[in-house]
């Protein structure tokens, strides 16, 4: 059993279909947009705290690109220049830039805005406040900003409510509340936790109760990172 809840903990693939877009909305649209190829903007920045959702939605719109000029990468990882015609360049924390980085990044953003291409990028704040050479702030403020907004307690309750609902899960609301309030509070780690309750259910013959998800959390240790 022990092997079967470590198994069965992996959250879902990152899709805009899985991200609960609550008050970011407006960004998933325009992301949707990028991944279709259908945006004129060089540059999206997507800036949040550690659980906000922004590596989510970087890697959503990987998945959704249409087209094979789609690279994903790390900071340290970006050339100098596009790697393809018209490419769509994806990088996560990019505040963690190296100043050789850097200075591939600045090449980089120039020759995508005069081939088409397209950089989305994520941070951990605002281009203003990024720790990044003044002219790489400059290139990322001439683009579309999003702050990614972290779902509410409440947003939370009803979008687990709503997810479960879609996949035929049983859920009270007074187990929804003791996810919330014992263990983290992140949207993938809620909807993995919610997946590996269910099929945990299943193995034990027995319903999801907060009984249940106690006896889980137990056995799950770290990956659920229950609070005392």
């Amino acid at each position: 059993m022990q092997q079967l809840t470590f198994e069965l903990a992996a959250p879902e693939p990152p899709t805009f279909a899985n991200f609960v877009a609550g008050r970011n909305g407006e960004v998933v649209a325009i992301l949707r947009q990028l991944a279709d190829g259908t945006i004129a903007e060089t540059g999206i920045l997507l800036w949040g705290g550690q659980f906000s959702g922004r590596t989510h939605l970087l890697h959503a719109t990987v998945a959704a690109a249409r087209g094979p000029s789609v690279f994903h990468m790390s900071a340290e990882s970006v050339p100098a220049e596009p790697p393809a015609p018209a490419a769509l360049v994806v990088i996560d924390d990019v505040q963690n830039a190296s100043a050789a980085a850097q200075g591939r990044l600045f090449t980089l953003y120039n020759a995508l805005r005069e081939t088409g291409g397209h950089l989305l990028v994520a941070a951990d704040a605002p281009p203003s406040r990024l720790s990044l050479r003044e002219d790489i702030r400059t290139r990322l403020g001439w683009g579309l900003i999003f702050e990614i907004a972290e779902l509410a307690d409440a947003e939370k309750a009803l979008a687990l409510a709503g997810y479960a609902r879609e996949r035929g899960v049983p859920l009270t609301s007074d187990v929804v509340a003791w996810l919330l309030a014992h263990g983290r509070r992140d949207m993938s780690t809620l909807t993995a936790t919610l997946q590996a309750l269910d099929r945990y259910s299943l193995a034990t013959k027995r319903p999801i109760t907060v009984p249940l998800a106690r006896e889980w959390s137990r056995q799950a240790g770290d990956l659920f990172g229950e609070r005392t």
